[in-house]
Parts: structure tokens; C-alpha cells; sequence
């Protein structure tokens, strides 16, 4: 799995909308935010609202927002129709699997199965709201991901 500069686009826009707790945002201002051209960010903006994750007004005082709450936004859900399957091999992928030549001898099919699902993991763990309130902890041989509220 490798995410895109649209993938990691989209993310930097789902956060700043995240946090401007249901405000409509122009589009200039998120590309300020974001630091992403308005042209590439318009384009980004329309897949995220043909994905359901924001939703737009029109007129003067239009722009978007987002669809629902940061709480319910699964970062691997996002990762997933952005960008496709999480597997880094297609013989350990879920949703896009190809047989190898040397399937039934290849002895790097655990490792890669191994990746995909710690990936998946990782990301189907975390909410954008996650991302918003510093929930995302890295420790070296520790947990990967400490909630700081419940649910």
C-alpha cells in the first residue's frame, strides 16, 4: 500500500473540516489549510462528497463541511476508496487477490499477510476525531494506538 498525494490530500482536508466543528468552509480556505492548490483540492473535494464523507452548500456563503461527526470517519475506510486494497502484495490482498506463481512454496506470503493486516489494523482503529485530539500515539514496542476517550 502506498497512499498518493490525493489520499494524503483528502486526509489534510477531512482534518481541517474535522476541526472546525460544522462550520462550512470555502474552498480557498481549506486549500490555505491544507496547503493544496484549489484546482487539485476541488477535485479531491468532489470524490470526498461522491463518497459520502462531506457534503457542500452553494452560493455566497457556500463551501463544505463534513457529512457527519469526526467519531464516526474510519481513517481506513477513507484509505480504502481513496486509494484500494491496504495489502502491499496482491497475494496477501482481501479485496483485490491475485494467486503468485510460487504460491504454494513462497514463503514471503505470511510476511506480506503479516503487513496488511497490521496496516489494516492501525487504520481501522483510527477515527478522524482520533487524529483531531492527539488520540494516534507511537511507542517504540508499545501499543500503536492509545484511545484518550471511551467508546
Amino acid at each position: 500500500m502506498k497512499v498518493s498525494s490525493r489520499g494524503e490530500y483528502a486526509l489534510r482536508a477531512l482534518l481541517v473540516l474535522g476541526q472546525s466543528c460544522g462550520e462550512v468552509l470555502t474552498i480557498g480556505e481549506i486549500a490555505d489549510m491544507t496547503l493544496v492548490s484549489c484546482n487539485y483540492l476541488e477535485q479531491i473535494m468532489l470524490q470526498l462528497k461522491n463518497l459520502g464523507y462531506v457534503r457542500s452548500k452553494r452560493g455566497m456563503n457556500g463551501g463544505y463541511m463534513l457529512r457527519t461527526s469526526p467519531k464516526g470517519i474510519c481513517i481506513g475506510d477513507v484509505i480504502r476508496n481513496l486509494e484500494g486494497p491496504l495489502s502491499p502484495m496482491s497475494c496477501a490482498s482481501v479485496t483485490a487477490y491475485e494467486p503468485c506463481p510460487l504460491e504454494a512454496a513462497c514463503m514471503l506470503q505470511p510476511l506480506w499477510i503479516l503487513v496488511r493486516e497490521t496496516v489494516a489494523r492501525v487504520l481501522d482503529e483510527t477515527t478522524l476525531d482520533d487524529l483531531i485530539t492527539g488520540a494516534v500515539v507511537t511507542r517504540s514496542g508499545g501499543k500503536i494506538i492509545e484511545s484518550s476517550h471511551d467508546g
